[in-house]
């Protein structure tokens, strides 16, 4: 955290240049839209309700792959409350129950998580980005679903935040489904390197660029296409709001059980 930055400091020119950058999104859907309603909601958590439903899903995804790791994610991380952090939470419409969540963390106020282990190449350097993390989802069968369209919430919220690159670190084989993606590797020469912030497990680290996101999903004809780019989903809702909790009142907390899988 920097109390005083200086005129020649990096950090000043990345935040005039995103407060003067004009947002992608429209308020209007364009002509070819169409509409599509979700058996589930997805939007920013804003109370601690909302955040223990998300952190019990956190912890029964890696509890499943990562006992050991998950055993930390019982409750809530001090990353959580950062500034520049929003957690998404996917529920169900028929009782509530939490399906899926993922954490998002912009470089606006800190360094990624990463940037912990590795230094950003400097193509990256001086960019607006956002890391995925802690991602987790429901064992039944809508989980699926519910992974797809947390990866839309997280463009979706890239795109109204004025990020540059979506950043994220997987495993294998999860890596694999953002190849599937698009997304590319960041460290290319690296391969899968340990990472502190994920208990010193070897994860890929990749990247995916948001405003050409569109043109290279277009033309390589990508099966979620229209999903992403030609479907509005009302049951989105990534409008970023604060989250009022104490960390004294949830951290050290137990939370509710839940059954999910890692991704």
């Amino acid at each position: 955290m920097m109390n005083q930055i200086s005129p020649l400091n990096p950090a000043i020119s990345l935040f005039q240049r995103l407060q003067s950058r004009k947002s992608p999104v429209s308020m209007l859907m364009p002509p070819s839209m169409t509409e599509e309603t979700l058996p589930f909601t997805v939007r920013v958590v804003s109370s601690t309700e909302d955040l223990n439903k998300a952190v019990a899903i956190r912890h029964a995804a890696y509890a499943r792959h990562l006992p050991e790791f998950a055993e930390t994610l019982k409750n809530p991380e001090p990353y959580d409350f950062d500034d520049g952090v929003a957690i998404l939470l996917a529920e169900s419409k028929l009782d509530g129950s939490a399906l899926g969540s993922m954490r998002i963390q912009t470089n606006l106020y800190a360094p990624l998580d990463l940037e912990d282990t590795v230094s950003l190449p400097n193509w990256l350097q001086g960019r607006s980005l956002a890391e995925a993390s802690r991602l987790g989802v429901t064992q039944d069968r809508v989980g699926r679903m519910v992974k797809t369209v947390l990866f839309k919430a997280f463009f979706d919220y890239c795109e109204q935040q004025r990020v540059d690159y979506m950043v994220i670190t997987a495993r294998s084989p999860v890596d694999r489904q953002y190849e599937r993606l698009m997304f590319d590797d960041v460290y290319p020469d690296l391969g899968y390197v340990p990472l502190k912030h994920v208990a010193n497990l070897p994860h890929r680290i990749m990247s995916f660029e948001v405003a050409t996101a569109e043109t290279r999903w277009a033309a390589a004809q990508h099966p979620l296409f229209n999903f992403i780019f030609r479907t509005h989903h009302p049951d989105i809702d990534v409008t970023k709001s604060a989250l009022r909790v104490e960390r004294r009142n949830v951290l050290g907390t137990s939370l509710p059980q839940a059954t999910a899988a890692v991704c």
